[in-house]
């Protein structure tokens, strides 16, 4: 393939790698993988997390389910609001998969019910992320408003987002086990389903108690450098880069031909910049543009050459993957394949 830079790469032999480990660490732990979508937004991969085991998917917006409603079992994680346009496409995806959505409040379920009975829901907590969800306590109310209103409850969930951070993923997890606990608690005392207890992230993967029955990582299939710079992962296991081409140079600084348009502009607090170079582990993205990234060596070590190419771990894989139209898939180096990505901008 003659590729221009800048383009988006995955290493299948990695990818596959990381594919079977999470796969593996969910059954020996006796809990259900379902694995979130909106990180990779491609069919391919998630026939390959469903040929390893996951339960079904995970997304973040009915367009993605439309996406992804050929592969099986759906989970929307998110409090949707059922407009008549939400409704007419929520009842064409029941039609073609299980279907399964989260519900944070009395009025929303109401809503649901009204539009869609008999739809399967999870009442959604906040464990500490301070997002969407109720407090523990009040998970009971909303899911005695969703059974009156006729909706299937089949448990709780949540996302402990707040574990991406230095050393916060112990205490998000603790969070995370206790929030779903009284929630549980709260559904069964009413008399309700509270079988599924559902949350998990990428960073709190590794620490998987015994509250939960189901997990939903999404970034694990490939990594990215906000995953290695929480240890959560080694630069072995990413699968996913950006090559791109040193256009400019100037002393220990030299500039990419690619910039937030293709990595994603995302960068904590806590990052060491605007994405690392793998190669070059060494180097700082200090300044990211539209369509520039500006790196800086330390001194003394040899920068590299107008026309050289060079791989960049974006800080958040997840947008970097949603700004591209395609995956190019390697082995051994050896571009073999391109995957479209089918879910790219599927965000209503």
């Amino acid at each position: 393939m003659n590729l221009l830079t800048p383009f988006v790469a995955v290493d299948v032999t990695v990818l596959d790698t990381n594919l079977r480990a999470m796969a593996d660490h969910a059954a020996a732990h006796g809990v259900a993988l379902r694995p979130h979508a909106k990180t990779h937004k491609s069919p391919e991969i998630a026939r390959r997390q469903l040929a390893l085991g996951a339960t079904g998917l995970t997304v973040a917006t009915v367009s993605e389910a439309e996406v992804f409603a050929d592969a099986g079992d759906l989970f929307i994680a998110y409090p949707i609001w059922p407009s008549d346009e939400q409704v007419a496409r929520l009842r064409a995806l029941r039609e073609r998969t299980a279907l399964r959505i989260g519900v944070d409040s009395a009025e929303s379920a109401e809503a649901l019910g009204r539009a869609l009975p008999g739809l399967e829901v999870l009442v959604e907590v906040d464990s500490g992320h301070h997002r969407s969800g109720v407090v523990p306590a009040e998970a009971g109310a909303v899911a005695v408003a969703a059974d009156k209103a006729d909706l299937l409850v089949r448990g709780v969930f949540t996302f402990p987002g707040h574990a991406y951070g230095p050393s916060r993923q112990q205490p998000a997890v603790d969070q995370e086990s206790a929030a779903l606990a009284e929630a549980a608690a709260a559904l069964t005392a009413h008399g309700l389903d509270a079988s599924v207890r559902s949350g998990g992230s990428t960073p709190t993967a590794a620490l998987t108690g015994d509250t939960l029955t189901e997990m939903r990582p999404g970034v694990y299939v490939f990594g990215d450098a906000q995953q290695v710079e929480l240890g959560t992962c080694g630069w072995g296991r990413v699968a996913l880069t950006v090559t791109a081409t040193v256009v400019s140079r100037s002393g220990q600084r030299f500039i990419l031909d690619a910039g937030s348009k293709v990595l994603g502009a995302d960068q904590q607090a806590w990052a060491t910049g605007g994405g690392r170079l793998l190669d070059l582990p060494d180097a700082r993205i200090v300044a990211l543009s539209e369509h520039h990234a500006t790196v800086v060596l330390p001194e003394g070590q040899p920068v590299p050459r107008r026309g050289d190419r060079i791989r960049v771990v974006p800080n958040h894989v997840c947008a970097t993957v949603n700004l591209a139209d395609e995956l190019i898939v390697t082995e051994n180096g050896t571009p073999v394949d391109r995957w479209p990505v089918s879910a790219r901008g599927a965000n209503t």
